[in-house]
Order: C-alpha cells, then sequence, then structure tokens
C-alpha cells in the first residue's frame, strides 16, 4: 500500500487528508514513533471496547519521513487482516473510539477532516 495524501475508510463518515502544516515534532507530542533508519512515523492504538482487555482492532498510521503522505488501517490484532469497523453497529462503540482519536489529531494539525 502507497502513501497516500488523501484516505477513506470503506464505510466511514469522513475523509482525512494530511494537513499541510503537519510538523514532526507535533508527532512525537501525539506519541507517534519515528522507526529508524526509514524514518517513518507510525502511530498503532487498539480500539477495544472493554478498556485494558486486548481484545479489539489494530489501528495503525504511517506518516513518511517527508510528511508529504500516510497509510490509515484497522486490521485484526495480529495485523494481518483488515476489518471494516463501520459496515455494522456491532462496532458503535469502537467507531467512537476511532472518530475521537482522528478529531484529536485533526485538532492538533496532524490531519484535515473532509465529511463525506
Amino acid at each position: 500500500m502507497a502513501f497516500e495524501k488523501t484516505i477513506h475508510l470503506a464505510d466511514s463518515r469522513d475523509t482525512y487528508t494530511l494537513s499541510p502544516t503537519v510538523k514532526a515534532y507535533t508527532l512525537r507530542d501525539m506519541t507517534f514513533t519515528q522507526k529508524q533508519p526509514i524514518g517513518i512515523y507510525e502511530l498503532q492504538r487498539l480500539l477495544e471496547k472493554v478498556p485494558n482487555s486486548g481484545d479489539g482492532f489494530l489501528l495503525k498510521i504511517t506518516i513518511n519521513k517527508d510528511l508529504t503522505g500516510f497509510k490509515l488501517t484497522i486490521t485484526d490484532k495480529s495485523g494481518l487482516r483488515p476489518v471494516n469497523i463501520f459496515k455494522t453497529e456491532e462496532h458503535k462503540i469502537l467507531q467512537e473510539k476511532f472518530y475521537f482519536l482522528m478529531d484529536s489529531l485533526v485538532e492538533r494539525g496532524v490531519f484535515e477532516k473532509i465529511p463525506s
């Protein structure tokens, strides 16, 4: 999967684009880790219905070192199979947690939100 400027996850209500004003120090403040020697920034969060249960889906956001493109995926815990949490109301809590996290990244200037 190549780095994109704009991503819309299937069935989600919003589209996200990387903010042109994003800064590396903001990513570090938002707990992104920089992978060496490649230089990409990565954030991984487990979206769980019950906090600290260890049972949920993995949200992974990767931003390239030039801060010009990103990847956004939600997978099973192993990180191998993509999962669509927006397809049914069964994952309503996970959807709310996803939107909360993404809204905080929008507020800090990492992403810009485009409502669908």
